[in-house]
């Protein structure tokens, strides 16, 4: 399922709410979500957006974060 860039938050929200809660709520259950992030930029991106996202990815503790070329 993709989610809009501008609305994630609001799209998140209802996975939560319609799908993740009823899992959650068995017994015993284990549930775990993922989120993966892509992003195509025909320009590329700027030095300091790199660093910042790095960062941020860091600070968010992203088991794994990086840019490729394509």
């Amino acid at each position: 399922m993709s989610l809009d860039a501008v609305r994630v938050g609001a799209g998140a929200w209802k996975i939560g709410e319609e799908v993740i809660s009823h899992l959650a709520g068995l017994m015993r259950a284990n549930v775990t979500v993922t989120l993966e992030i892509e992003a195509a930029l025909p320009d590329g991106a700027s030095e300091q957006v790199v660093r910042t996202v790095t960062e941020n990815c860091r600070t968010l503790k992203f088991e794994s974060q990086g840019f490729e070329r394509e």
